[in-house]
C-alpha cells in the first residue's frame, strides 16, 4: 500500500478498474451471474458465462468515452453485453443500436445459413437519467414491437437500462435480488460494512472482492488510476454543470426583465382601456343615453354602470 492510503473501505464499482474486477474476471464470473439473473426477475436463468473479446467493439479510452464493457457469452450461447455508462451522452442510445450490432453480425455464417440467431442483450448502468417524466421507472426493458398491436415483434434483441440516480431505497426497503444489486452498486464505495439485508452468499463474495485493504500493491495502483480519472472527470462535468447553472441564471434574469417589462405594458395598456371604458361610459350616462347602447359601446355591466 501506499502512504496516501485510500479511505474508502470498498472499490468504487463506477470506475473502469472497479467494474472490470468485480463483473470482469472469471474468478468473480458468479457475481455478474447472479446480477444479470436479478436483471431478467427468473425468466432468462442463467448458469454459466464465457467471456469473449471486446477488442472489435471498440475498447480504447478516447472510443468509449467512459463506456466500461463486459462482453459475454451464456450456456446458450446468447449475447450480453454489459456497459456501466457514467456520463450522459448525445447519442447514448444510438451507441447501444451500434454495438448491438456486433454481437449480432459475428453470428454470421460462411457459405450455407439459414440466418437463424441468438438472443442479444444489450444491458446499461447508467449513471445518469435519461428519462425526465417518470421519477419511480428506472428499470426499462426494451424490445421491437408492433406499434399497431403492442406485441412483440422480434423477442431475440433486449435493451435494458437501469437509471441508478433515480434508486434511492433504504436497506430496510429492499426487496428482493434486483433491488439488494442496485443497492450495491449505488452505494458500495460508500459501505464500510456488509449490510444486514445482503446476507447472500453471493454478496460476501463481492463485499471481500471489493475490500481495497486486500488489494496487491499493482491492484491498488490500477484502482488510484482510475479512481482518479473518474474523480477527474466528475469534478469537470460538476463544473460545467454549475456554469450552465450560473449561465442559466443570468439569461433567465435577463429574459426576466424583458417579460416583465412585456408583461407591465401589457397590464398597463389593460388598465388604461379600462379607465377609458369607465369615463366614456359617464359622458354617455351625462347624455342621457340608453343603457343598452352603453353596454354595446363599453362592455360595461348594468350594475357597474349604475355605479358610475
Amino acid at each position: 500500500m501506499k502512504d496516501n492510503e485510500l479511505s474508502d473501505r470498498y472499490v468504487n464499482p463506477y470506475t473502469d478498474f472497479g467494474f472490470k474486477k468485480l463483473f470482469g474476471t472469471e474468478m468473480n464470473k458468479d457475481l455478474l451471474i447472479s446480477f444479470i439473473n436479478s436483471l431478467l426477475s427468473g425468466e432468462e436463468v442463467i448458469t454459466d458465462l464465457t467471456y469473449l473479446n471486446t477488442g472489435h467493439l471498440g475498447t480504447s479510452e478516447a472510443d468509449r468515452k467512459a463506456v466500461f464493457d463486459v462482453y459475454c457469452e451464456n450456456n446458450r450461447g446468447e449475447k450480453i453485453l454489459v456497459e456501466m455508462q457514467r456520463g450522459e451522452q448525445r447519442y447514448f442510445k444510438d451507441r447501444s443500436i451500434y454495438y448491438a450490432s456486433f454481437p449480432i453480425r459475428e453470428q454470421g455464417k460462411k457459405g450455407e445459413w439459414n440466418y437463424e440467431l441468438k438472443a442479444v442483450y444489450i444491458i446499461g448502468i447508467l449513471n445518469f437519467v435519461f428519462d425526465d417524466e417518470h421519477n419511480d421507472y428506472y428499470h426499462h426493458e426494451v424490445q421491437l414491437i408492433d406499434k399497431r398491436t403492442q406485441k412483440v415483434f422480434y423477442d431475440k434483441l433486449t435493451f435494458i437500462y437501469l437509471e441508478m440516480p433515480k434508486f434511492n431505497k433504504a436497506e430496510e426497503e429492499l426487496d428482493g435480488m434486483f433491488e439488494k444489486w442496485l443497492f450495491v452498486l449505488r452505494n458500495l464505495s460508500r459501505l464500510m460494512d456488509r449490510p444486514k439485508a445482503l446476507q447472500e452468499r453471493v454478496f460476501k463474495k463481492l463485499f471481500e472482492a471489493a475490500e481495497i485493504a486486500k488489494f496487491s500493491k499493482q491492484e491498488y495502483d490500477a484502482y488510484e488510476d482510475s479512481l482518479k480519472v473518474y474523480r477527474d472527470w466528475k469534478s469537470t462535468v460538476e463544473t460545467a454543470e454549475f456554469k450552465g447553472h450560473e449561465r442559466g441564471l443570468e439569461e433567465g434574469e435577463k429574459i426576466g426583465l424583458a417579460k416583465g417589462e412585456e408583461i407591465g405594458l401589457a397590464k398597463g395598456e389593460e388598465i388604461g382601456l379600462a379607465k377609458g371604458r369607465i369615463e366614456f361610459a359617464r359622458l354617455m350616462k351625462a347624455s342621457n343615453e340608453p343603457l343598452e347602447k352603453i353596454i354595446q359601446y363599453t362592455h360595461l355591466t348594468e350594475e357597474e354602470i349604475s355605479k358610475l
